[in-house]
Protein backbone atom coordinates (compact mmCIF):
# COMPACT_ATOMS: atom_id res chain seq x y z
CA UNK A 1 0.00 0.00 0.00
CA UNK A 2 1.19 3.59 -1.14
CA UNK A 3 2.09 5.71 2.04
CA UNK A 4 -0.30 8.52 2.19
CA UNK A 5 1.25 12.22 1.03
CA UNK A 6 -1.90 14.12 1.68
CA UNK A 7 -4.17 14.59 4.87
CA UNK A 8 -6.95 16.66 6.45
CA UNK A 9 -6.43 18.88 9.15
CA UNK A 10 -9.02 18.23 12.03
CA UNK A 11 -9.60 20.88 14.54
CA UNK A 12 -10.75 19.01 17.65
CA UNK A 13 -11.20 21.76 20.14
CA UNK A 14 -9.81 24.53 21.80
CA UNK A 15 -9.60 26.28 25.04
CA UNK A 16 -11.33 30.03 25.32
CA UNK A 17 -7.85 31.83 26.13
CA UNK A 18 -6.91 30.43 22.48
CA UNK A 19 -9.31 31.31 20.53
CA UNK A 20 -7.53 34.60 19.14
CA UNK A 21 -4.72 31.93 18.49
CA UNK A 22 -6.63 29.60 16.87
CA UNK A 23 -8.51 32.12 14.67
CA UNK A 24 -5.46 33.72 13.36
CA UNK A 25 -3.47 30.65 12.39
CA UNK A 26 -7.02 29.38 10.97
CA UNK A 27 -7.05 32.52 8.99
CA UNK A 28 -3.37 32.47 7.66
CA UNK A 29 -3.69 28.77 6.80
CA UNK A 30 -6.99 28.88 5.07
CA UNK A 31 -7.14 32.58 3.71
CA UNK A 32 -10.78 33.48 4.94
CA UNK A 33 -11.44 36.14 6.07
CA UNK A 34 -11.98 37.29 10.18
CA UNK A 35 -15.70 36.84 10.16
CA UNK A 36 -15.82 33.32 8.29
CA UNK A 37 -12.27 31.91 10.37
CA UNK A 38 -14.10 32.33 13.41
CA UNK A 39 -17.30 31.14 12.18
CA UNK A 40 -15.11 27.94 11.06
CA UNK A 41 -12.66 27.54 14.40
CA UNK A 42 -16.30 28.07 16.58
CA UNK A 43 -17.92 24.52 14.33
CA UNK A 44 -15.12 22.30 16.12
CA UNK A 45 -14.25 19.89 15.57
CA UNK A 46 -14.24 20.74 12.50
CA UNK A 47 -12.60 20.08 9.11
CA UNK A 48 -10.10 23.32 8.74
CA UNK A 49 -8.77 22.12 5.89
CA UNK A 50 -8.21 19.44 3.04
CA UNK A 51 -5.88 17.23 1.08
CA UNK A 52 -3.09 19.56 2.54
CA UNK A 53 1.08 17.81 1.95
CA UNK A 54 1.94 16.06 4.92
CA UNK A 55 4.48 18.03 5.75
CA UNK A 56 2.57 21.61 5.94
CA UNK A 57 -0.33 19.45 7.74
CA UNK A 58 2.07 18.85 10.73
CA UNK A 59 3.05 21.96 10.65
CA UNK A 60 -0.48 23.65 10.91
CA UNK A 61 -1.53 20.99 13.54
CA UNK A 62 1.86 21.61 15.62
CA UNK A 63 0.98 24.96 15.22
CA UNK A 64 -2.70 24.89 16.65
CA UNK A 65 -1.20 22.56 19.72
CA UNK A 66 1.16 25.24 20.75
CA UNK A 67 -1.55 27.27 21.22
CA UNK A 68 -3.70 25.06 23.18
CA UNK A 69 -5.93 23.55 20.46
CA UNK A 70 -6.67 19.88 20.42
CA UNK A 71 -5.79 19.13 16.12
CA UNK A 72 -4.97 16.27 14.24
CA UNK A 73 -4.43 14.86 10.71
CA UNK A 74 -6.93 12.83 9.32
Amino acid sequence: EEARTHFTIMLESFPVAAKISVIKIVRQETGLGLKEAKELAERAPTKLKEDVEKSQAERIVAELIAVGAQAKLV
